[in-house]
């Protein structure tokens, strides 16, 4: 599953899904994302009079971050939540049921590939070069600090996909996030029906994605881009 991504910085932020982000208070979010990093994700005003409009705020990466996880608990990952689960889970079923949807913003994120015997990391984005979105729920909290907020992406089924069952461990099931049409955005993000969420479940289509080999970034330096090579179109 993913586990690392890049979200876009905040002028593609603006330009492409039209939210803004003060990061006044914050900082500038890191170049790649991985868990209990702060990035931005996108979802449908709470303010009935902004009823569908998109807001945008950050979030940790991890339903659950670890300093929330009580002591004496083994630490456990949430970046991920299967679809087939969500609403049976206890860290995620209450956001499912509430219907707190959002769309993960992205330029790329990132899958281990072990075709050549041993685990390389991947990239994967759009064949356009656009930003994708991944569906996620999203969850808040009153700390000393204000009020908070997590997400975790929606995965799916892929062993059938064309690219996305590349990757992974041999032997084990192949998932995927579940990417969300630009066309569709809004749609998710006004959802309240869960059936009808669970329609946005679908393959993305593997010819609109493209995918290539890229060394993984010294974690101390994950702010700074790394270089693409390898670039194989599907």
């Amino acid at each position: 599953m993913c586990v690392n991504f890049r979200p876009p910085d905040p002028a593609q932020l603006e330009a492409v899904m039209g939210v803004v982000i003060d990061l006044h208070d914050h900082g500038f979010w890191r170049t790649e994302t991985w868990k209990d990093y702060q990035a931005p994700i996108v979802r449908g005003s709470r303010d009935d009079q902004r009823h569908g409009q998109r807001e945008g705020l950050l979030a940790s990466y991890g339903m659950v971050p670890r300093q929330r996880i009580p002591a004496g608990v083994r630490p456990f990952d949430t970046m991920n939540a299967r679809i087939e689960t969500v609403g049976q889970l206890r860290s995620f079923s209450s956001a499912w049921q509430h219907s707190q949807l959002c769309l993960v913003p992205m330029t790329a994120f990132y899958e281990p590939c072990y075709e050549s015997g041993k685990a390389v990391r991947w990239g994967i984005g759009a064949a356009d070069g656009s930003v994708l979105a991944a569906a996620g729920l999203w969850r808040s909290w009153e700390s000393e600090q204000g009020i908070e907020h997590a997400f975790t992406q929606l995965t799916m089924n892929a062993d059938e996909h064309p690219l996305m069952r590349r990757f992974h461990r041999p032997g084990e099931e192949k998932r995927a996030l579940i990417i969300v049409p630009q066309a569709e955005w809004d749609d998710w993000l006004d959802c309240r029906n869960l059936e009808y969420a669970r329609s946005f479940v679908r393959p993305y289509p593997a010819e609109q994605l493209r995918a290539w080999a890229e060394p993984i970034p010294p974690r101390s330096k994950a702010s700074a881009p790394a270089q693409n090579n390898l670039l194989l179109d599907f």
